[in-house]
């Protein structure tokens, strides 16, 4: 038994990893396949923003996330559109799990970190970094790139740069 009262198990702990995913990025696939092993069961909850406007609809980020996420079997992703506090206990996660790219991240990270710890005591967040390969790789910057025909191939997998691709022809 520990001494520290919200100790986490990792590997009997599941976690959940929110974001709006428009899409999928190769840094986001580095944390979910991070994260895959350390945690039980990993959750990719795909968030429904209503103050944001995404280029792929919530079927479709879930659907292109399953795609790439293939074969890892401890990972499941779901769309959601509560407040990830009561997603994260619907769900019986522990654990949520954010993303920093830099420095500048930690700001807005710490505050909501601070607001869903109030919110919901016993849930920990835990922050992971990507590969230093992929600190730079957003997924709006990615959307730009791409509508502007530039190469993407380096920063997204295949399916989504097909994903893309159709996207901008229309």
């Amino acid at each position: 038994m520990s001494i520290y009262p919200t100790a986490i198990k990792m590997q009997t702990t599941s976690a959940i990893y929110p974001g709006t995913f428009d899409p999928v990025t190769n840094g986001h696939l580095d944390l979910i396949l991070r994260a895959s092993k350390l945690f039980k069961r990993l959750i990719v909850a795909v968030a429904v923003n209503p103050s944001k406007t995404p280029l792929f609809d919530i079927e479709e980020r879930v659907a292109l996330i399953n795609e790439v996420t293939v074969g890892l079997d401890n990972v499941e992703v779901c769309g959601f559109d509560n407040l990830l506090v009561h997603f994260a206990e619907q769900q019986d996660a522990e654990v949520i799990l954010r993303g920093l790219r830099a420095v500048s991240d930690f700001e807005y990270e710490f505050q909501l970190a601070g607001m869903n710890k109030k919110l919901a005591p016993k849930l920990e967040t835990l922050y992971l970094m990507p590969a230093e390969k992929y600190t730079y790789i957003s997924s709006s910057l990615v959307k730009e790139i791409a509508k502007l025909d530039g190469d993407i191939t380096d920063f997204v997998p295949d399916t989504v740069k097909q994903a893309l691709a159709q996207k901008f022809s229309l």
